[in-house]
């Protein structure tokens, strides 16, 4: 299962990453999640998104470079052991992290790690024949 997310190209300049968001909220998308990696010069923020189509439109509107793509949003309990459970998966299935991120909906429930893999259909499969759930965009944004 797949989830789409949204990579904005980030000048590493003052108010820019403010200059996004309000972007955002004055057309109504809520933020679900979001990272920022970031060099000297520039920044690429992640972000899941309510209103993925039309954040891609309004953020390219304003003049900011974006992109599109895919990642695996993948629940665990919130505990000690989470993240190593998965990533044990990948390893034992040969598959290489890219990036990825989490959040917690709610603290001693479950945690969200959003991946991106090299293989992503390896991954969703070997995902999925481990047990583990995969979430898709709305269930995401229903958290």
């Amino acid at each position: 299962m797949r989830v789409e997310q949204i990579s904005v190209f980030l000048e590493n300049k003052s108010g820019r990453l403010a200059e996004i968001t309000q972007v955002l909220a004055d057309n109504a998308i809520n933020i679900r999640a979001l990272t920022v990696a970031d060099t000297a010069d520039f920044g690429i923020l992640r972000l899941m998104v309510d209103k993925v189509d039309e954040a891609k439109k309004v953020l390219k509107d304003n003049g900011f470079t974006v992109g599109k793509t895919n990642v695996v949003a993948v629940e665990v309990p919130d505990q000690a052991g989470g993240l190593a459970s998965v990533l044990k998966t990948a390893e034992t299935e040969d598959l290489n992290v890219e990036y990825m991120y989490a959040f917690v909906n709610k603290s001693g429930r479950n945690a969200v790690l959003i991946f991106r893999f090299d293989d992503m259909d390896k991954a969703i499969a070997a995902m999925q024949g481990a047990g583990f759930t995969l979430l898709d965009g709305a269930q995401i944004c229903g958290l």
